[in-house]
């Protein structure tokens, strides 16, 4: 997968390095591609870079449709929509790896902007957006959960704290705006969620150890989908709609975050 991700964001032009770390006595990578700013002598474009990230990882023994190659899509066809747009800021897209393992590619590249003083506008994280179920009772809550949840499994999560408050208005925003026929949950949870241990399952939760604001968009993984972490997440059970719908949102959202003022020439 690291190296199919190289491939794509290459053949869309786009400029990829890899993000080495340590780890299991081993060297791992993230991989990066870069929307670069339209101007860069522009005033915006001195400002933070935007992130839209999914792992690429998954555990072993399950092809990971769901968990996680549907967000890596969505990633995919964000690079691919935007890199004819003119951006007011950069955006980076990020693959993360051994993201199964403790967030550990996630919390090596945190770590390492948090070393160089860098900041960011913020991170959009994806993380499983490729299930949906019609049946009742399909969709079940996570433990503490302090809003309720509809019983049918249609509908994508949005989880922020509240330093991520921007990120979670852009995306509602962007929603309502472009793709109204998307349903969304919103959950804004205090500090970094260490109440709800359920809302930091993914590298979202990376940014937010090292004080940076983002948000994860998820389709709830184990509290819907029976087929996680297991031999039978394949792609016959993703539903392409959604995922089109989601990609949809993370491009409006992005397009607001990032400033574009027009189409690449």
């Amino acid at each position: 997968m690291k190296q199919y991700l190289v491939d794509q964001f290459t053949a869309y032009g786009l400029p990829v390095v890899l993000h080495p770390f340590q780890a299991f006595d081993a060297t791992y990578h993230n991989v990066i591609a870069t929307l670069p700013p339209s101007n860069p002598s522009a005033p915006a474009a001195s400002g933070p870079p935007l992130i839209v990230a999914a792992h690429y990882d998954t555990v072993q023994g399950s092809p990971g449709a769901d968990d996680n190659a549907s967000a890596v899509a969505v990633v995919l066809e964000s690079a691919r929509v935007l890199r004819s747009k003119r951006l007011a800021r950069e955006i980076r897209l990020i693959g993360f790896c051994l993201e199964e393992e403790d967030l550990l590619g996630s919390l090596a590249y945190a770590r390492e902007l948090r070393d160089r003083g860098e900041r960011i506008a913020g991170a959009i994280v994806l993380e499983c957006v490729g299930y949906t179920s019609p049946i009742p009772g399909s969709q079940l809550a996570p433990p503490r959960l302090p809003i309720p949840l509809p019983p049918v499994g249609d509908f994508l999560g949005v989880v922020g704290n509240a330093l991520s408050g921007s990120l979670v208005a852009a995306l509602d925003g962007a929603v309502r705006r472009d793709v109204p026929e998307l349903k969304t949950i919103t959950l804004l949870v205090p500090g970094n969620g260490e109440v709800l241990p359920d809302t930091r399952r993914s590298d979202h939760a990376a940014f937010w150890y090292y004080g940076y604001p983002a948000l994860m968009l998820t389709d709830t993984a184990n509290f819907r989908n029976p087929h996680y972490h297991s031999p039978t997440d394949t792609i016959e059970t993703l539903d392409f709609t959604f995922m089109q719908r989601v990609a949809k949102a993370v491009i409006a959202a992005a397009t607001t975050l990032a400033g574009v003022t027009g189409e690449a020439s």
